[in-house]
């Protein structure tokens, strides 16, 4: 039998990328495709927390429209509130948190509602109380990353507003612009029309398009759902048809209603026919439910903590004292590194040159110092020596003289000076 002879594996293909990278072509399957399903199965593990508030007038349908999304009581019917005589002072903040699940997959729910928005006759600072709220839950996380255990991290940011602009058919209130431009940084911002079945169509389109003037005159940036190079065509397109809706025209109901047909559904009855909730042909309520809940959430949290999250620590840090060094986002080129890296050795080499030719002067100067005082001090004490030598020769030479000339050498005695000096 001939031995079979191996065949060389084609080396894989490179495809330049933009960034510079090659992208690898593999000969058979690795494994790290299956990462998503471990993600999948992650998540599903660990649940899911989401957190939604909603601004608006009151009896524009807030808590209805929550109930309809979700198709669970959430919030408890109104039909026997109590009534009382002391209208509130201010804007509340009122949470409601519930724990809800479908197919298997746990969603925390957070619904923050904000009633006594915009129902009193001096609505100036309606807006401070909501804006307090989002920012002490970003406190509150930021607190919680600066922990030095992080293994419980309760994540309570807000990462959706539905405002709800009331059914004039005119434009935005003043109310309405300052609130949206005070929050439109803190917040993904999600315009609803409320209570659009008292509209017809023909003035639901005008409204829209005045509410987008007015949002763009003011520079309102509104949440707006991104494309990815991972989507196919046909993901583009309805997203694109979801976001035309902006901002939504709904109808809230979460009663069960028969048509004319016979068809149970969600909807009201009027005397001259039939709003059905879930028709995308009598309202946008389908569309919002799509963005919010089926296609964008993760896309809502993401925005939240990498955009509007971020953005507010920065500026949190920022004011606190602390600086970012700017260098350690630098893209790093080998090359370059090392002959920066050389360039600073060879001015360090320059620097302790001429450190220690300073230093080296300052020695010899000193030295200079010490042997011309000593130098001093020896011309001194020589001069002295050379005196007392030159005084001594003169004493010598002088009793030289006097032997010379028979004198003696003995010094005379001193003469007696006072009365009895002849005796």
């Amino acid at each position: 039998m001939a031995s079979e002879i191996p065949l060389p594996l084609t080396p894989p293909v490179s495809k330049p990328l933009t960034n510079g990278a090659l992208r690898k072509k593999l000969q058979g399957y690795v494994g790290f495709a299956n990462l998503p399903n471990q993600v999948h199965r992650k998540s599903v593990k660990k649940g899911f927390n989401f957190t939604i508030m909603v601004v608006g007038e009151s009896g524009l349908g807030k808590s209805t429209l929550v109930n309809t999304l979700f198709n669970a009581p959430l919030y408890p019917s109104k039909d026997h509130v109590p009534l009382s005589d002391e209208s509130p002072k201010t804007v509340g903040i009122q949470v409601l948190n519930t724990d809800i699940e479908e197919n298997g997959v746990r969603l925390k729910l957070n619904v923050v509602d904000t009633p006594g928005f915009g129902d009193f006759i001096n609505n100036e600072d309606s807006w401070k109380p909501i804006l307090e709220t989002i920012e002490s839950r970003f406190d509150a996380y930021l607190e919680q990353e600066n922990r030095v255990n992080r293994s419980k991290i309760t994540d309570t940011r807000v990462n959706a507003c539905l405002y709800f602009i009331a059914p004039t058919g005119h434009s935005l209130k003043a109310l309405d612009i300052e609130f949206m431009k005070r929050l439109h940084k803190k917040v993904n911002l999600i315009p609803v029309i409320a209570k659009s079945d008292t509209m017809t169509n023909e003035e639901i389109v005008a409204f829209k398009e005045r509410i987008l003037l007015d949002i763009a005159h003011h520079d309102i940036k509104i949440y707006h759902a991104q494309h990815y190079d991972c989507d196919d065509a046909e993901t583009i397109a309805e997203t694109k048809d979801v976001m035309s809706k902006i901002p939504f025209a709904i109808v809230g109901s979460d009663k069960i209603i028969e048509t004319a047909d016979g068809r149970q559904v969600r909807g009201r009855r009027y005397p001259w026919g039939t709003i059905e909730v879930d028709n995308e042909e009598h309202c946008d309520f389908i569309k919002l439910r799509q963005m919010l809940i089926r296609t964008h959430m993760e896309e809502l949290r993401e925005f939240t903590n990498d955009l509007h999250y971020e953005n507010y620590r920065t500026e949190k840090l920022l004011a606190m004292g602390y600086q970012q060094d700017q260098t350690v986002f630098r893209e790093v080129d080998p090359l370059a590194k090392l002959e920066e890296e050389r360039a600073l050795h060879e001015a360090k080499l320059v620097k302790m040159e001429q450190d220690m030719k300073h230093v080296f002067q300052q020695k010899v100067q000193e030295k200079e110092s010490k042997l011309t005082q000593s130098e001093a001090e020896l011309y001194a004490k020589h001069k002295e020596m050379k005196d007392a030598l030159e005084k001594q020769r003169l004493d010598l030479e002088e009793k030289k003289r006097r032997i010379e000339q028979g004198r003696p050498i003995t010094p005379e005695k001193p003469k007696k000076k006072g009365l009895f000096a002849n005796k």
